[in-house]
């Protein structure tokens, strides 16, 4: 089933037909705005009530915003997107050792995103990984690229770092205690998606990954810096993500919606590719653990705002999501009061 992957042939001179989306579900990317403004939040800034204001604007504008000046080093971020194309021009044989469309798997090389399910592929490969706690899994991780291990280890201990410091600055946005979010998710999992985009002979007939939302909390993306993909939705009409040097893309997670009680946006986004560049990116998922039980704090719950979704635990809402097709209605709506 490895022979599915598009990262192991060298070009693709047309787009099987298996990949093409019907009229009325393509991209139009004519339409997309081009020159918007994504927030940018500079998370050094000494005025930090300032910052709190700008991320509770962002989250209930947009629903994602970018963050600068957060603590990652420049230079993991750059050995992270190194590794990540390394492993992707690893010879077919390499990468075919890791292949699995098994979506109960916590490593698997795949492609599109449930290619078991599907009708319409979408134009991606990914390494999925599970990356907390690390002990646990990095044994399995691939050991070619030689420093793949010790890169990706790296970057996750940072990145989780930097989760904590968003869910603090989004809990206090919310009038809540600092703590609160990352206290009501409980022991957090960590996941990884290590996406590759090659080049696409006809982008216009095709998505990287179709408009969704993300299941989990809160998403940390280490955008291409050369190539933009992601775009937004923001009333109706999409926004390409343009990053800012050194930025992540920070994405508002289902649990956040369901967690401030509607307040907070779970943005919907894409990823459009394109036929001129390949193109990377790295998705970190903080998740809530399975036990978690969501449901919005008492103080974000009134009479005039009553609950929004009713309670459940994250592994409920988790084996839903993965049980539709990534581009469905909004998972949340299943979980309607």
């Amino acid at each position: 089933m490895a022979n599915q992957l598009l990262s192991t042939v060298p070009h693709h001179h047309s787009l099987p037909e298996n990949y093409i989306r019907p009229e009325s579900q393509r991209p139009r990317l004519a339409e997309v705005i081009s020159d918007a403004h994504i927030p940018a939040v500079d998370l050094s800034s000494p005025d930090k009530s300032h910052v709190i204001a700008q991320i509770a604007d962002a989250c209930r504008s947009y629903g994602v915003f970018q963050v600068l000046n957060h603590g990652v080093p420049v230079e993991l971020m750059v050995k992270m997107m190194v590794i990540a194309l390394e492993f992707f021009r690893l010879p077919p044989e390499e990468k075919a050792k890791h292949y699995s469309d098994d979506p109960a798997r916590k490593m698997r090389l795949s492609t599109s995103f449930n290619i078991r399910k599907e009708t319409v592929h979408n134009w991606r490969d990914y390494l999925r990984l599970h990356c907390y706690p690390l002990e646990d899994y990095v044994p399995e991780w691939p050991s070619n690229p030689s420093s793949f291990k010790e890169v990706v280890s790296a970057y996750s201990k940072e990145v989780r770092q930097l989760g904590f410091r968003l869910l603090g600055a989004i809990s206090l946005s919310l009038g809540l205690e600092k703590k609160y979010m990352e206290e009501v998710l409980g022991e957090q999992e960590q996941h990884m998606a290590i996406n590759y985009y090659p080049k696409c002979p006809q982008p216009q007939l095709t998505y990287g990954l179709p408009a969704h939302t993300d299941p989990n909390a809160l998403t940390i993306l280490l955008p291409d810096p050369d190539v933009s993909g992601l775009q937004v939705l923001k009333h109706g009409q999409w926004i390409a993500v343009h990053p800012q040097p050194h930025a992540f893309v920070i994405n508002i997670g289902d649990q956040l919606q369901a967690l401030s009680n509607g307040r907070y946006r779970s943005v919907w986004h894409r990823a459009v590719v394109n036929s001129q560049k390949e193109r990377t990116s790295i998705a970190s998922f903080l998740c809530p653990c399975n036990c978690a039980i969501i449901s919005p704090p008492e103080k974000l719950v009134s009479e005039a705002s009553p609950a929004m979704y009713r309670s459940y635990t994250y592994e409920e809402y988790y084996k839903k999501f993965w049980s539709r097709n990534l581009d469905d209605e909004h998972c949340l709506e299943l979980f309607r009061s």
